[in-house]
């Protein structure tokens, strides 16, 4: 029996961030799901509970910061990944003190993030990985 794909949910309002995403962490043999802002994103990992969020800073509306503090009340997200095109040393602090695993700049490598993606899986879930 083949070992269930880990899930992974991509939050950023860019359109083409998404589709991006996608394209890549699925050739990566991830599920990836789509939210295009946090009261979206929130819903989907409530209802979903993906192994990993990948999720934007600065998004319009609910902010990464406020869906992050909200998953962090839900209990829901516990490897969470922010995105930041703007670098900024408070965001990221603030981001890594409510709880986010990683925090990676655009435009960023692909492969450093599939990279991330990767390690902050099995550092966070190492009872889930299948043998044989």
């Amino acid at each position: 029996m083949a070992a269930k794909r880990p899930m992974v949910l991509v939050i950023d309002d860019q359109p083409g961030i998404r589709r991006l995403l996608t394209e890549v962490l699925q050739e990566e043999g991830y599920a990836v799901l789509e939210a295009a802002n946090g009261y979206d994103g929130l819903q989907k990992a409530r209802d979903n509970r993906p192994a990993l969020i990948l999720m934007d800073m600065k998004m319009p509306g609910m902010d990464g910061i406020e869906t992050l503090r909200e998953l962090r009340r839900l209990g829901i997200g516990e490897r969470v990944i922010m995105m930041t095109a703007y670098g900024e040393l408070d965001l990221v602090t603030e981001a890594k003190e409510i709880g986010a695993a990683d925090y990676i700049t655009k435009p960023f490598d692909i492969l450093a993030l599939c990279e991330m993606i990767s390690r902050n899986l099995a550092a966070g879930q190492p009872e889930r990985l299948a043998i044989g």
